[in-house]
């Protein structure tokens, strides 16, 4: 498991603790620390967490309005506290967090339903962010890490940058 990946699972049982708790104000650090000395002792995030966490709970009136838009059928308090936890990080990262690329905020929330959600958690988050990022794109609305070419992965040569064969090896 990644980093950010585990970050993105402790900041969501995190928020997931919060909004069963009834949603004291301000979060209580000793539960997010509970959850980090639980599940991660040895991790050292360098504050993504914490940073995760709060600048969710921040914009989380305006995060719940998206997920109203965009799952109209399904009233906030009704949907699941593990699906309503997850699409909260899930909309944070892709509409308002702007050095994380909108597929990998995606892909993350995905991960995290298929394994903490219910059967059709899965779907459920994929089918409201990606309505969210559809939108997004139609409305020209796109991150500037979004813009970027993707960088190749580990062992893949990026054929922008990849030197040219000499010439006694080209084919004619």
């Amino acid at each position: 498991m990644s980093n950010r990946h585990l970050a993105r699972t402790i900041a969501m049982q995190s928020l997931y603790q919060w909004d069963f708790r009834g949603k004291p104000v301000p979060a209580p650090r000793e539960m997010i620390e509970f959850n980090i000395k639980e599940f991660a002792p040895d991790f050292d995030d360098q504050g993504f967490i914490f940073d995760l966490i709060d600048k969710t709970l921040d914009r989380i009136a305006e995060i719940d309005e998206v997920i109203t838009k965009y799952a109209p059928d399904w009233p906030i308090d009704q949907i699941t506290n593990v699906d309503r936890a997850i699409l909260r990080v899930g909309v944070y990262e892709l509409k308002f967090a702007e050095n994380i690329p909108s597929k990998v905020a995606i892909n993350e929330a995905i991960e995290l339903a298929k394994t903490f959600g219910g059967e059709s958690s899965g779907r459920f988050v994929n089918g409201v962010l990606g309505a969210i990022y559809k939108d997004s794109i139609a409305r020209g609305d796109i991150k500037e890490v979004d813009k970027q070419p993707p960088k190749p992965k580990k062992g893949e040569v990026d054929e922008a940058v990849a030197p040219e064969a000499p010439a006694e090896d080209k084919k004619e």
